[in-house]
């Protein structure tokens, strides 16, 4: 297969990518079991509806590419990439946040879909924060924990504008790259500088409406539990990432998925510290330790819960419907 999407939901952004081979990928790939494809790859990370993927032929050397299956048409694609611009402008431009340089393609699947694939330069993994946690002293994860809100401070600065426009983001430890990061002399200062690479969920809110389809979410989820979801869980999950204490609590929260509680009292004196100086003007309560432990169970029994489910849909879609499942589960997570 070597139908063409229109060029106009192309945008490689410099990226000398072989579009004939990316889509012969998207073409031979397992979703069952990604890393047996004919072209060889391999998975680099696991979001919850994308596939992070090093595609290992000559000229797709040094680069990531974030595979999204979430859509049915192109104008749903068309739609969701209006937004997905319009999220990189604000955050980036109007912001002032680091992203990572980034351009996207989208294919054809087997089943006719459009699968948008994002383009990066593939991120050294020990610079990523969840991994440089490990190699650092707990006094330089404390700074590392300052850098990330002092970044925030500026996303919750520009929604106090009087704009109409509201923007959400996921704060957690593993969505930042600590720039310029020697694994052999792991070092945090003040002013380090972070980049932020986890843009694939634009949200968005233009005068209180969301701008994302959230029906996108709902898209991966086995349909005899997106009924729950949609009334009970989705709203919720997309809320708290609007609220400036909330986000922080999920950061911190991730410390122990991260297998990394020990660090926690540590950066929570050092978020407390943060609301009552720098973030003062938003008057947040301090965050209580048990706020951390009670939100980490809620959200992992959530996903946990979640993911389980996907494994039942993929079976019955494998087995009983015998219809091929389009979407990559990852495997079960330790929390």
């Amino acid at each position: 297969m070597n139908e063409k999407i229109d060029l106009k939901y192309e945008n490689p952004n410099g990226y000398q990518i072989d579009y004939g081979l990316l889509q012969e990928f998207e073409s031979h790939l397992n979703p069952i079991n990604p890393e047996s494809c004919q072209i060889p790859c391999r998975v680099l990370g696991y979001g919850e509806m994308s596939t992070v993927f090093e595609i290992k032929e000559q000229n797709m050397q040094g680069l990531a590419f974030k595979r999204i299956s979430i859509f049915e048409s192109t104008d749903e694609l068309e739609d969701y990439l209006i937004t997905y611009d319009e999220y990189h402008h604000i955050l980036e431009d109007e912001i002032g946040l680091n992203l990572p340089p980034n351009g996207y393609a989208v294919v054809i699947s087997n089943s006719r879909r459009p699968i948008f694939y994002i383009i990066q330069e593939k991120i050294q993994p020990t610079a990523v924060g969840n991994q440089a946690i490990h190699l650092m002293p707990g006094h330089m994860v404390e700074k590392l924990t300052q850098c990330v809100l002092r970044d925030l401070l500026r996303v919750w600065n520009y929604n106090l504008l009087d704009t109409g426009c509201c923007v959400g983001i996921d704060g957690q430890i593993s969505n930042w790259v600590i720039k310029d990061f020697d694994v052999d002399k792991p070092c945090i200062e003040q002013d380090t500088c972070l980049c932020y690479v986890d843009t694939s969920t634009p949200m968005l809110r233009l005068n209180g409406e969301e701008q994302l389809d959230t029906e996108l979410f709902l898209r991966p989820a086995p349909s005899f539990l997106a009924w729950i979801l949609r009334l009970f869980i989705v709203q919720d999950v997309l809320d708290r990432y609007y609220e400036f204490r909330k986000v922080v609590i999920d950061i911190l929260a991730n410390f122990y998925k991260e297998q990394r509680p020990d660090l926690i009292p540590p950066s929570l004196q050092v978020a407390n510290e943060f609301f009552s100086n720098e973030a003062a003007e938003f008057n947040l309560e301090p965050i209580q330790e048990d706020e951390i432990s009670s939100y980490y169970k809620e959200d992992a029994s959530i996903w946990r819960l979640y993911l389980n489910m996907r494994y039942l849909d993929r079976f019955i879609y494998r087995y009983i419907l015998r219809r091929d499942y389009p979407y990559i589960l990852p495997p079960k997570i330790k929390r």
